[in-house]
């Protein structure tokens, strides 16, 4: 460790590895999602699974963006990219063919409403929507259905996801789910 003023600096040369010259960003936060804090340890319904346990929580707490009759958004807690938003129904269902149909059309509805929100509070140049189903699709949490919705921006993909298994996040989550809550249409039902 060098030292200044009593400061204790980090030396890339102390540690293991050759010397590259290159900065580096610690993400240790990023050990919670990858050792598997806040996933289910089953796939039964109630406090175990974070998308029943969500809604029972206050908006500023769970995240929550907005909460509809039968589904509600929340910002993911380990987001692809700022703004990465979820939308979920309220009852714990896995697969897509098991919504009823005023599920679905909530889903629909509220994924329309928040890609404009999403529009008007961070202007991204597009989206990324979609569901995984199964874990072998990427589910991260599979036994509670949950659509994402990505805002990308041009550029936005850059070598830290592909190298470092990092992304780069230059808003508080708590920061922008308060922007997209308070910019949420009050007259929409979903």
């Amino acid at each position: 460790m060098a030292s200044s003023d009593d400061v204790e600096v980090e030396s890339a040369g102390a540690f293991a590895g050759e010397p590259d010259g290159l900065d580096r960003l610690w993400t240790p936060h990023r050990m919670a999602y990858i050792g598997g804090q806040d996933k289910p340890a089953d796939d039964a319904p109630g406090d175990g699974c974070p998308f029943c346990r969500i809604p029972t929580l206050p908006d500023e707490q769970g995240l929550v963006v907005h909460r509809g009759e039968v589904a509600y958004v929340v910002m993911n807690l380990y987001p692809y990219n700022s703004g990465h938003l979820l939308v979920c129904p309220y009852r714990h269902v896995a697969d897509y063919t098991e919504l009823t149909e005023a599920e679905v059309q909530e889903v629909a509805a509220l994924t329309r409403t928040a890609m404009r929100v999403v529009r008007q509070v961070m202007t991204p140049d597009g989206f990324n929507l979609g569901m995984n189903q199964g874990q072998v699709a990427g589910a991260g949490i599979q036994a509670h259905l949950h659509q994402h919705v990505v805002p990308r921006w041009g550029g936005d993909a850059n070598f830290l996801p592909i190298v470092a298994r990092t992304r780069a996040l230059p808003a508080l989550l708590g920061d922008t789910r308060a922007a997209l809550a308070d910019a949420w249409p009050v007259t929409t039902k979903g």
